[in-house]
């Protein structure tokens, strides 16, 4: 793989962490700046709210510049409002904040999800796919654990401050090793999105990229990436109470469980690199149903810490695993859509992120219980298995 796709998997890995590690500083947010803990948690949502409409919006403003000027103006923003972050007293200004950092980092990962499929083979998208989402898993495993170890000792502004310190060597390898355009003057070269192209590609508007959208399949791979991370973000971000009120474990063994599914994660991601590129229809269903059955056990063996231990690296293997080949088959899928296929994965993906973890809470509100967040990815896994037969059946039909 081409070594600048790794600097933009160290961008995506600060981002995914900042993204992330919210989870374990809003009640140190909430002390210092006088505000109650679910109105903390409200920043959360603004990142997701952020990242959902800010993929397709910052790619189609984007879509006529070079790519590595897109990225650089993404990644400096992200870093610019974390700054502002750090430093601000006031909680609407850090809500804001949020919400610009959300748009930059939806408008990142559009561009370098394109970006990065293109400066491979055109067989290759799962294995530069696999790189950039790495970050992301690289991020469950030791991002998120170190912001909330920082938030804990120096305050929750340490925590912004550290995401802002790893961006900065991101944005100076983007600038120094990402591929110039042709319409960058700093020099020739050759575009994100392949050589001798503008960033929206050959022939392209975005009308006629916005319709590919109308296509049933695209559409049902979009819905399916929304079900998947959706059952995913949905345990994981009620993983620590499960493991202290189900489990039975002491608060400590929380940042190892969580590592443990981020390492599952990362194993997940780099193997579904290769299969997405070799015959990801053929391996998803098996995939999606063994999804399934494991969220359906860790919520029947939660109680046993040995077997719920267990099952949550497998888990991290499987939800990520399946969750990036589909992000993959989005790309495949919007091949005639250059510059917006990265933004309709990077949309689906954060419609899960903020759909499962609503659901989630709401079964907890509801009283069902610390295992309930489970049973609720177990059925969306469910309802994804339903889409992907009536998917198939159409492609039956058509045949």
């Amino acid at each position: 793989m081409p070594f600048p796709l790794y600097l933009l998997g160290l961008a995506v890995f600060a981002q995914s962490t900042s993204e992330f590690m919210l989870a374990g500083l809003a009640p140190g947010i909430a002390r210092d700046l006088e505000v109650s803990v679910p109105t903390a948690g409200t920043l959360t949502s603004a990142f997701a709210v952020g990242m959902i409409v800010g993929a397709p919006l910052t790619a189609l403003l984007g879509r006529r510049r070079p790519g590595r000027q897109s990225l650089l103006v993404f990644l400096g923003v992200f870093l610019a409002v974390h700054v502002v972050g750090a430093l601000t007293g006031d909680f609407s200004v850090l809500l804001a904040t949020r919400v610009l950092a959300a748009l930059a980092n939806a408008g990142f990962l559009a561009v370098g999800l394109t970006a990065a499929t293109a400066m491979v083979a055109p067989d290759a998208k799962g294995r530069a796919t696999a790189v950039l989402l790495g970050g992301t898993t690289l991020a469950c495993v030791v991002g998120v654990p170190a912001g909330a170890a920082l938030g804990q000792l120096l305050g929750w502004r340490s925590a912004f401050w550290a995401v802002a310190l790893v961006s900065a060597p991101a944005l100076l390898a983007v600038a120094r090793s990402v591929p110039r355009g042709p319409a960058d003057p700093a020099g020739p070269g050759t575009d994100a999105a392949g050589p001798g192209t503008d960033a929206a590609g050959p022939g392209t508007d975005a009308r006629a990229e916005l319709r590919a959208l109308r296509r049933p399949r695209l559409r049902s791979v979009l819905c399916l990436a929304a079900l998947v991370n959706g059952a995913t973000f949905c345990t994981f971000t009620y993983l620590a109470p499960l493991v202290t009120e189900v489990c039975g474990l002491e608060a400590r063994w929380v940042p190892a469980v969580l590592a443990l599914f981020g390492a599952g994660a990362f194993a997940g991601v780099t193997a579904a690199g290769r299969l997405a590129d070799r015959g990801a229809r053929a391996v998803l269903p098996a995939a999606g149903a063994a999804l399934l059955a494991g969220w359906a056990a860790l919520a029947v063996a939660a109680g046993q810490p040995a077997a719920a231990v267990a099952l949550v690296p497998v888990l991290g293997l499987l939800a990520f695993g399946v969750g990036s080949t589909l992000v993959t088959r989005v790309l495949y899928e919007a091949v005639d859509a250059p510059s917006l296929g990265g933004a309709f994965a990077t949309s689906a993906l954060n419609v899960g992120a903020a759909l499962g973890p609503a659901l989630g809470g709401a079964a907890l509100d509801g009283g069902l219980g610390h295992r309930s967040p489970v049973w609720v990815s177990a059925l969306l896994m469910a309802v994804a298995g339903l889409v992907a037969r009536g998917s198939a059946r159409r492609r039956e039909r058509s045949a």
